[in-house]
């Protein structure tokens, strides 16, 4: 069974590996497994997420999610996305950024380290708000109890990310941004281009977000017309069974997964470039840990086991918001990527740890209490 669903992730797992070590030795072998493993687990509650409303689909259209739909994220996110960062804010074309990429390092390396504080500002402001939700969101099961509650409180207050989000920018943008290391340009125009760049990465955050609502809004009203199936099924005595939607509510479920896809792996890709600015490495470990999505999709459709593991969402968050502050001091301060790379690495780890505990602690005990079997929050 395991083989059998994670069997092309295993291929493409072998294949990427070995790909890194010809194109950038054993250092880039490590980068790309570091990446790996954190697309994997940023993406958990994707899968999560994705499970529990591909079940709802008809056959069809759960091929078409898991071919063409895992297509678009491999390749339209995962591979493209990182190119098109790096040429807006480098200012080449894609094709030329790829073809620097793999024939001129140096120039690219270059080009990339001159658009840095772009990048690392944009995508800061991008992981931060992710972050910053996520811990202003009231949960039933809470992790850091002593820092997740008090914050939950806070969270109340209307906008209050968004005021934070801005508060940090303003101060990355008066404290890094102008101090950077300059290659033409003034102190000035670095610390505007820094401010520019991250309210370019909060607005994005919140069209991703407004897409995400309007196409929830969709798979709810399908999810009305579900029910009203059952209960015209009910009064005419016919045996009730679960309805697939099918036509037009699948269809917008189908494009409601796709943003819900992309606004999750946003935070991998963005996460990325806080570990490598080399884009063949990170396609590399980025796609071996899209494979994984698809894979533990598939998995939780058929088993939906894996959301036993209900702190490993708290930890990929707090990973993500330790990327946002690393990519902010980055603006000014140059940090390795293997300390990057572990830091998020070690909290996932941490909170998958705590989660076999509590799972061990409730069998111990004797089962779970109904507030314990909540299942994992869909996340952002």
């Amino acid at each position: 069974m395991v083989l059998k669903t994670f069997g092309w992730s295993f291929a493409v797992t072998a294949l990427g590996l070995v790909a890194a070590v010809l194109y950038g030795g054993w250092a880039g072998f490590g980068v790309v497994a570091i990446l790996s493993i954190l697309e994997i687990s940023l993406s958990f509650d994707n899968a999560v997420v994705n499970a529990g409303i591909l079940k709802k689909m008809n056959a069809f259209w759960q091929k078409i999610f898991l071919t063409i739909g895992i297509l678009i994220a491999v390749f339209g996110m995962r591979l493209v996305f990182p190119v098109v960062i790096v040429a807006i804010s480098a200012k080449i074309g894609p094709i030329e950024a790829v073809d620097l990429a793999m024939t001129d390092k140096d120039h690219y390396q270059e080009l990339v380290t001159d658009a840095h504080p772009s990048i690392a500002a944009f995508g800061g402001m991008f992981l931060l708000m992710i972050f910053l939700n996520f811990l202003f969101e009231d949960r039933e099961i809470k992790w850091l109890t002593w820092i997740e509650r008090p914050l939950a409180k806070l969270g109340r207050v209307d906008m209050l990310s968004v005021c934070i989000a801005l508060i940090v920018l303003l101060v990355s943008a008066m404290t890094f941004g102008s101090q950077a290391h300059q290659h033409g340009g003034t102190h000035a125009d670095k610390a505007e281009t820094v401010l520019l760049a991250g309210i370019a990465g909060l607005i994005t955050y919140l069209i991703v977000g407004g897409l995400s609502s309007f196409f929830e809004d969709k798979l709810e009203e399908g999810e009305e017309r579900e029910h009203e199936a059952e209960e015209e099924a009910k009064r005419q005595g016919k045996p009730v069974s679960a309805v697939k939607l099918a036509g037009k509510a699948a269809f917008f479920m189908f494009l409601y997964l796709e943003v819900l896809d992309a606004s999750f792996s946003f935070d991998g890709v963005i996460g990325a470039f806080a570990i490598t600015n080399d884009i063949v490495l990170m396609a590399l470990g980025l796609g071996i840990g899209a494979m994984y999505v698809r894979s533990l999709t598939v998995y939780l459709v058929r088993e939906g086991t894996l959301d036993d593991y209900v702190y490993l969402e708290h930890g990929a968050h707090y990973a993500i918001g330790a990327l946002a502050a690393i990519l902010l001091v980055t603006i000014r301060f140059q940090i390795s990527e293997m300390i990057t790379g572990l830091i998020g690495v070690v909290l996932i780890g941490v909170s998958f740890w705590s989660s076999v505990r509590r799972n061990k602690r409730l069998a111990a005990e004797g089962g779970e209490d109904s507030k314990d079997k909540a299942e994992i929050p869909s996340g952002v």
